[in-house]
């Protein structure tokens, strides 16, 4: 079956709607991060660069680190844009672009997040790395598709009792990273832990300013929970999002923090251009390790 034009949008040039590609111009693995400045930070390690788009906030380039060919990909802030990138990044190897049909066979790819996060653990230092071994999003984007059966219920449910969360606020979600990647990415410098994927950055992760909160003492109650011996270490903006379409489209991803800041003790790093750049590093050693 075709997928009608106002469904599956391309450009003039044949690209996809937003992120301005054609199939050839993406890697089957793919480096996401947030800010679209931070693509050429990871490329510069690049033993060359084949392909450079960029529109909006969405910017790839595609290139080789150590005979691997890579894409790095900016997605901006927020699950609304992982709901974008990741559709159009799996409509890039799985749908025809000449038929406009869904392919037969259909093909994963391999996503690691490169972001930045708070942690909200006393014990996650300022500076550290920490790697998403679940992502509860506060978000309601998963709640949009047919997910329940990813989706970790259970925890979702304990998680709300603990917290005490009201009902006008959209139910939580709860996805597993995929544990092949997790484990190559993994070393014994990586903390591991529960990410919250919030749908803000200021009144969602507790931030005061000058607005009163709802629950001011929501970052304590997150902080507090355990659920079979796990915690909620770290507040960002998109991991549950990656999570929850990778695993719907069968993809592989996993998400790789650099801790900015603690928000426990409320210290912020010193230089978090330089825990960006030694995890960037580190995140492209590990993909090209055999």
């Amino acid at each position: 079956m075709s997928l009608a034009a106002s469904e599956f949008i391309l450009n003039t040039n044949g690209s996809i709607y937003h992120l301005n590609l054609l199939p050839e111009n993406i890697a089957d693995t793919i480096i996401v991060v947030g800010d679209p400045d931070r693509v050429n930070r990871v490329t510069t390690h690049f033993d060359s660069v084949e392909f450079k788009v960029r529109k909006r906030e969405f910017h790839t380039q595609t290139g080789f680190y150590k005979g691997k060919r890579i894409s790095v990909v900016s997605t901006g802030i927020g699950t609304d844009n992982i709901d974008i990138v990741f559709n159009e990044l799996d409509a890039l190897v799985n749908i025809d672009f000449e038929t406009r049909s869904l392919k037969e066979e259909l093909q994963s790819l391999d996503i690691v997040r490169i972001g930045t996060t708070g942690s909200i653990q006393k014990d996650i230092p300022v500076d550290s790395f920490l790697m998403t071994e679940k992502a509860v999003g506060f978000d309601a984007l998963l709640h949009f598709y047919d997910s329940k059966s990813i989706q970790d219920l259970t925890f979702a449910k304990k998680l709300m009792e603990h917290l005490e969360w009201p009902p006008q606020k959209s139910y939580p979600y709860a996805v597993d990273c995929n544990s092949e990647l997790a484990e190559r990415m993994a070393s014994e410098e990586v903390f591991k832990g529960i990410t919250g994927t919030n749908v803000g950055f200021y009144g969602p992760q507790g931030r005061i300013l000058r607005l009163p909160l709802q629950d001011p003492q929501l970052n304590q109650r997150l902080e507090s929970f355990s659920w079979n011996g796990k915690r909620i270490t770290n507040l960002e903006m998109e991991t549950s999002g990656i999570y929850g379409l990778s695993k719907l489209l069968g993809h592989r991803a996993v998400s790789m923090n650099a801790v900015i800041a603690n928000r426990a003790g409320g210290t912020f790093s010193k230089d978090p251009k330089e825990v960006v750049e030694r995890l960037i590093k580190y995140c492209l050693d590990k993909l090209v390790a055999q």
